[in-house]
């Protein structure tokens, strides 16, 4: 991997905060993530399942982690299969971890070869009344495929009938929402890469670039940077593309007068960030796209202020919305009797601003993290307020990465990224 070796207390800890909350003579299984193959011998790039790594810094396949608390052994209370290396595959496919290497990232003292987890599971089972599935239950989630955990839980369920289950989710969304200071730490490294590839980019843009050319510009940096790439897939919409909340063909020419909406973030050992910042094709904003601008960055600003301990993140939409109607109201955008008349169900502010403001953020873009729970310190959100106008043929999204303090405004992970008006056309015109 690219990213410098994570200090394996951290992965230490996140086992034993989960441990803590298993249910008596309980065991957990993680599975690693399958490499997805494309077409003949090609393959996407392996990314880890975020909750093996999360628990244990593994970052390769074919990697199982087994939590037991109560296992009669103690060497069996934490236990860590991989694939068998030797020399035939490190010429191949280069290194993989040996059980002194596993030792080293996770701070798991048992490591076995993956041939053994059948007769090493049995055993362990007998000892066992409760096993805990790792079901995805995003409030996002969409799958389709049969990942290696699915199918590892049927061939679970069909060879330990007697047993009963738990699900690990429950656990994760706590425990994954509330980050540990070196997660925070990731997260910045993360958002410092996105910052200096934005940097690159606010003075390599003028009228006639190619949004495909400044994706490029954003992998160039991010690599150089020991980031793997983009934590998903980048946003680069000018003109009216902005429009579509979701364009990520990439595909055409900016031109002069035109807003350029940048949604991109770098991921760094495998922790996301989240950056959106609109700025012009020509390097000045004109006074229309100032105004609506400055709409956002204020709902933005009054958003941000919000996200602290105790607020719901429910709640939390609506009052933005509230921000986002006032602004709307100034602008002429609404008029009173269309708020008066709005539909609870669909306010009118969601005529020009029709996504969330804000989502967890860490081991994954949309991370893990309870939503309906009041928010504490510590937690990563988003904030991404937008205003689009099809009709005028431009939209405008701003968003920052935050951390929820115990007291007072949140700490803004992206504080040196350029977002006031005056700053991206210095950046743009030096």
């Amino acid at each position: 991997m690219k990213y410098d070796l994570i200090d394996r207390n951290l992965f230490i800890k996140n086992r034993k905060k989960f441990m803590t909350q298993m249910k008596p003579k309980s065991i957990a299984v993680f599975n690693s993530n399958d490499i997805y193959p494309i077409g003949a011998d090609s393959t996407h790039p392996f990314q880890q399942s975020r909750d093996l790594f999360y628990l244990s810094g593994v970052d390769q396949e074919e990697s199982i982690l087994v939590l037991f608390p109560d296992a009669h052994e103690e060497k069996h209370r934490e236990v860590l299969f991989v694939r068998e290396t030797n020399k035939h595959i490190a010429v191949w496919e280069g290194e993989k971890l040996t059980k002194e290497k596993a030792l080293e990232v996770s701070g798991i003292k048992t490591t076995y070869w993956l041939e053994e987890f059948d007769k090493i599971f049995f055993d362990l089972m007998t000892e066992a009344d409760t096993i805990y599935f790792n079901t995805n239950e995003h409030y996002r989630q969409a799958v389709e495929t049969k990942t290696r955990e699915a199918r590892f839980i049927e061939w679970c369920k069909e060879k330990y009938p007697a047993h009963k289950w738990e699900k690990s989710n429950s656990i994760l969304q706590e425990l994954r929402g509330k980050k540990e200071p070196q997660e925070i730490e990731l997260i910045q490294q993360a958002c410092t890469i996105t910052e200096k590839a934005f940097k690159r980019v606010l003075q390599f843009v003028k009228p006639g670039v190619w949004e495909y050319e400044i994706e490029a510009e954003f992998i160039h940096e991010f690599t150089r940077n020991r980031s793997r790439g983009f934590s998903y897939t980048p946003i680069i919409a000018s003109g009216k593309n902005a429009n579509v909340l979701h364009y990520i063909e990439n595909k055409a020419q900016c031109k002069e007068g035109e807003l350029i909406l940048i949604d991109a973030g770098a991921e760094y050992a495998n922790y996301a960030s989240d950056m959106t910042r609109t700025i012009p094709v020509s390097g000045k904003f004109t006074d229309r796209q100032k105004e609506i601008y400055q709409a956002v960055l204020n709902v933005k600003k009054e958003a941000t202020k919000m996200l602290v301990p105790g607020t719901i993140w429910k709640d939390y939409h609506v009052e933005v919305g509230k921000l986002m109607t006032s602004e709307l109201l100034r602008l002429g955008l609404l008029d009173k009797a269309d708020v008066q008349n709005e539909n609870p169900d669909w306010p009118a502010y969601k005529k020009y601003f029709m996504h969330g403001t804000s989502h967890h953020i860490g081991l994954d873009t949309h991370d893990y993290g309870a939503l309906k729970q009041p928010m504490t310190a510590n937690m990563v959100f988003t904030v991404e307020p937008g205003i689009y106008l099809p009709d005028e043929g431009f939209g405008i999204r701003l968003e920052d990465d935050v951390v929820i303090q115990e007291k007072g405004e949140p700490f803004n992970l992206m504080r040196d990224i350029p977002i006031e008006i005056d700053e991206i056309e210095d950046w743009m015109n030096r």
